[in-house]
């Protein structure tokens, strides 16, 4: 292989043997992830410009009405990012909010700090679950003292923009069948490894830029436990949140099932600590890609069925999900086969070319992206955008191995059930109830 033979390569391909070679890349992910996405968000921007007087109405009846909003905070084993969470709250441009913070059986010092924040005044309400009961179980205890008409979930590792709660607040205002909110989640240790300017990248595409595209169309399926907003009747009616792991992506699909809009807020910022080690990211990812199968497959499968709840909405956020993040997964099996039956010898030149194709692709959504969130973008350094030429990759064999085997194992061995990060007790009572 030499770079003559490449280019004599290319130069010889016809369009026939383009859409066979490339076809994963054409026909799926760049009419998705680059054409309609990058339609979809010129969409946002259009109507976000037209609604500028609609938005500034909402604001002033926010402002007008103050209700009293929950701010509920479960965790364990997170002491030491609490004060900055607290003092991100004490700058919010909307100051009618109660803290309330769960300790679910931290073994540090979490409780000391929780204590001292509350004497201080930064915690309105701490609980403290001497036993661990799982992020469900400390999300739901806060939810039974809490007070507030909105519900604001945020995890212990956040913190906010000062005008976060101002921005996740307002969709409600302006529309009153919207039942969740999802906040813009942003990596806030963008600079502290390798892992974490990838996926300060990833979370820039997928997150401020493809939830946007998901909520114009209609299917937002997640709303992020990092940063999310809710009704609270509406959490009444579906009494909380169930186990997980993926109860954000479970309590979204419950919303939609009583008809309620989801939508996502993308200048309601919030930044999270990401996994700094490779190590790290691949046991969160695998989680969570595991809940995929749980949930949309499982639990909630009957969503595709008809019935007196029925949504074309809901349907097609399943559906899509489905298609796009299950079955399409496993293309790659099926690519890499073909091409090794029908052009094993081009190998190494399909190789090359995908990756300058996703390459492209991929700056051109980090472009797109960056436009988006442009008035709200807070950026450590400028070393990150060098990290796009390995983005394809990260995305494309790294998560997407990590991805695959998740979902093979939820698939044979419903390994979800016996993830540590609910205790034991917890996972074997959901697991004989089916949740």
């Amino acid at each position: 292989m030499s770079l003559e033979g490449l280019f004599a390569f290319v130069q010889n391909l016809t369009l026939a043997q383009v859409l066979a070679y490339f076809w994963p890349f054409f026909l799926l992910d760049m009419l998705r992830y680059v054409i309609i996405e990058s339609l979809l968000i010129g969409k946002f921007l259009f109507k976000r410009k037209r609604r500028r007087q609609q938005r500034a109405s909402a604001r002033h009846q926010l402002f007008m009405e103050r209700p009293l909003v929950s701010i509920i905070v479960p965790g364990k084993n997170e002491g030491k990012h609490i004060p900055a969470l607290a003092n991100s709250l004490t700058h919010q441009t909307y100051q009618n909010f109660e803290l309330i913070i769960v300790d679910d059986g931290s073994d540090d010092n979490t409780a000391l700090i929780c204590r001292q924040l509350l004497k201080q005044g930064k915690i309105d309400r701490f609980f403290r679950n001497e036993v661990r009961g799982g992020k469900a179980s400390g999300a739901n205890t806060a939810l039974r003292f809490s007070q507030g008409k909105f519900i604001v979930h945020i995890d212990a590792d956040s913190h906010l923009a000062a005008d976060a709660i101002e921005q996740i607040l307002l969709p409600f205002y302006l529309d009153a069948s919207v039942g969740a909110v999802g906040g813009d989640v942003r990596v806030a240790n963008e600079d502290a490894s390798f892992a974490t300017r990838l996926q300060t990248i990833e979370y820039i595409k997928t997150i401020s830029a493809g939830r946007v595209a998901a909520s114009e169309l209609g299917i937002l399926r997640i709303i992020s436990g990092a940063h999310g907003a809710f009704r609270r009747d509406v959490l009444d009616q579906v009494y909380g949140w169930d186990v997980g792991p993926g109860l954000d992506g479970d309590i979204t699909l419950k919303i939609r099932k009583l008809g309620y809009r989801v939508v996502h807020a993308v200048h309601a910022v919030c930044y999270t600590n990401v996994p700094s080690r490779f190590t790290n990211l691949r046991r969160q990812r695998y989680r969570w890609d595991r809940s995929l199968v749980r949930f949309r497959l499982r639990k909630h499968l009957n969503m595709l069925a008809p019935s007196a709840n029925f949504r074309s909405s809901s349907f097609f956020s399943i559906i899509e999900n489905i298609v796009f993040n299950v079955f399409f997964d496993f293309k790659w099996i099926v690519y890499v086969v073909y091409m090794l039956y029908t052009a094993p010898s081009y190998l190494g030149y399909v190789f090359i070319i995908n990756y300058f194709l996703y390459f492209i692709a991929n700056i051109v959504q980090f472009v797109i992206a960056r436009t988006l969130i442009a008035p709200s973008y807070r950026t450590i350094d400028g070393l990150t955008p060098f990290f796009l030429p390995l983005m394809p990759f990260y995305t494309g064999l790294y998560l997407r191995a990590v991805r695959t085997y998740a979902y093979l194992m939820e698939f044979l061995h419903k390994t979800s059930y016996d993830d540590p990060w609910n205790p034991w007790k917890v996972s074997r009572i959901a697991k004989k109830e089916k949740l």
